[in-house]
């Protein structure tokens, strides 16, 4: 049976120590996944490290774990970045959550011109709050030991900024004449995907950031979601860093 994965706070672990999952996480984890004494679970600090050991004690809103076994999971050579425009209903945060579940390391809130929705001041605080839950739920599905970053919501002149601190960043356009399949990865260094809304990427915005050094680049022979076209570029770009080492 696979072990419930629970994030916790810890700092160099060894093998003998005995950590205490309280809080949500750890209510959750007694009241709600009803893990019991004796039963072997997983906590990880959500920047690599994670424990794995018996349950010793559990309490209404805590438990008590033995680690028995310390795991790494060291950074990549290249650094993984999605600029996820801001979409209506549920579909920014299933992009969010199935970046996640495949690796990325760094989400980017965008508010592209076309974008329906608008994180006004006093909602952009809650809605950034749901985006790093996701993540962060996303990560313990995917028994992943890193929460991915979600950095503050970005215009589209403070992501063109933000091109040229990167090594490579592309931009998914259905008009691009370059296969995403022919790039050609950087050996190290930040790679950033630019995902636009359902509206698609606007002329300006293409050119403000093709001008910044974005490249644009074509991921299927279709015109995708914004739920979907990240998570596919993401997979092709893994699959190219492999064939590429």
């Amino acid at each position: 049976m696979t072990e419930a994965l629970f994030i916790a706070e810890f700092s160099d672990p060894q093998v003998g120590d005995e950590i205490t999952l309280a809080g949500d996480e750890g209510r959750h984890a007694v009241a709600v996944r009803r893990i019991t004494v004796g039963e072997t679970i997983l906590l990880a600090d959500g920047s690599g490290t994670a424990v794995r050991g018996p349950v010793l004690s559990t309490d209404k809103a805590s438990l008590v774990m033995s680690v028995e076994e310390v795991e790494r999971t060291p950074r990549g050579a290249l650094r993984f970045i999605a600029a996820q425009a801001l979409a209506k209903g549920d579909r920014a945060e299933l992009a969010v959550e199935t970046l996640t579940e495949i690796g990325v390391d760094e989400v980017v809130p965008w508010q592209a011109s076309r974008s329906i929705v608008k994180w006004v001041p006093d909602r952009a605080e809650r809605q950034l709050s749901r985006w790093r839950a996701v993540a962060r739920e996303a990560t313990k599905q995917s028994r992943r030991f890193r929460v991915p970053v979600v950095t503050v919501p970005m215009s589209t002149r403070e992501l063109a900024l933000r091109i040229p601190e990167t090594a490579l960043t592309l931009l998914l356009h259905e008009t691009a004449s370059e296969s995403i399949t022919t790039v050609t990865l950087p050996e190290s260094g930040d790679v950033m995907i630019v995902i636009g809304p359902e509206g698609g990427i606007a002329p300006e915005e293409l050119e403000a950031l093709t001008a910044a050094g974005g490249v644009p680049v074509l991921i299927s022979d279709g015109v995708l979601r914004t739920s979907t076209a990240g998570v596919v570029a993401l997979a092709q770009l893994q699959a190219l860093q492999r064939l590429q080492a």
